[in-house]
């Protein structure tokens, strides 16, 4: 009896743990992956967007797509030609992301085509996207100016419930390009001005010392097209954005945007205590930041 008992509290206590760290908030949920930084724009900036990835062997192995948005705001999607779909902009989520895209992929993957997962605030114990992403396979993005990867190429699939909605969520996205310069940033174009959008993945007080530095030289201009405007803080990363001229388009944008990473890049990996000039400059960078969730 006392070694039943003795077992029996410890799957009681197992089991708490479990459901705890189940719900814990993640402050940075997509720490790990080699994209988190286009997984959280994807998410929380670009309008109409896909990716492509792939599950380990032990998930599978299939390949996933991963868009910006599904019709309904749902997480997950068995298209009717069996393609596989996550959803990453939901009206709810856990306090871990990660866990829901992943109970949702798991959901409806090996499901009948056609069915899909709705967002939820509780998507149970499981595994992580760490867990079940093949983090080798390329993850490519694909920024689109429709919804229409809602929809299979094949008519006589396509969903006419779905096709139905399409026409209205069209006239909602703005503009959006993904630039080549470097990773993780968006152009984009709303209320007729233009914008940069650039999600780090390095911690973000070293994002916030690097702008600084520039700011302090007056070199934070993205390479003398833009205006720095502020920060989004987003799923634990920063988004610094700048706004542009309003004829600055992606090409000349991409002209100056190879040089203006290697000034940023080299000031976030400066480790040298700031200069009083920067110091004060990171006030203002600071002051200026909005976080989105």
């Amino acid at each position: 009896m006392g070694k039943k008992s003795k077992k029996s509290t410890a799957d009681v206590i197992a089991k708490r743990l479990a459901r705890a760290q189940a719900s814990a908030f993640v402050k940075r949920p997509f720490e790990g992956l080699p994209f988190e930084a286009d997984l959280v724009s994807l998410r929380q900036l670009v309008p109409a967007a896909t990716a492509t990835a792939k599950l380990t062997a032990e998930y599978g192995g299939d390949e996933i797509v991963f868009a910006s948005l599904l019709p309904a705001a749902w997480q997950g999607l068995h298209r009717a030609d069996g393609v596989i779909m996550a959803g990453l902009q939901t009206p709810v989520s856990s306090p871990d992301p990660s866990r829901d895209v992943a109970a949702a992929i798991l959901a409806v993957k090996d499901a009948q085509p056609g069915t899909h997962a709705e967002a939820t605030g509780d998507p149970g114990q499981g595994p992580r996207l760490q867990d079940i992403l093949d983090a080798s396979a390329p993850f490519t993005v694909s920024v689109s100016e429709t919804f229409d990867y809602w929809l299979p190429a094949d008519a006589a699939l396509q969903d006419e419930e779905i096709r139905d909605t399409l026409e209205q969520a069209n006239e909602s996205i703005s503009p959006t390009e993904k630039l080549v310069g470097a990773e993780g940033v968006y152009w984009t174009s709303m209320g007729g001005r233009n914008y940069v959008r650039w999600a780090r993945s390095e911690d973000e007080d070293a994002v916030m010392d690097g702008l600084a530095r520039l700011h302090a030289r007056g070199e934070n201009t993205l390479g003398g097209l833009g205006r720095y405007l502020g920060c989004f803080r987003a799923h634990g990363i920063a988004i610094p954005v700048w706004e542009l001229g309003a004829h600055e388009q992606p090409d000349e944008v991409e002209g100056v945007l190879e040089g203006f990473a290697r000034a940023l890049d080299a000031a976030i990996a400066d480790t040298a205590a700031l200069s009083a000039d920067e110091r004060r400059a990171r006030s203002g960078v600071v002051s200026r930041q909005l976080t989105i969730r």
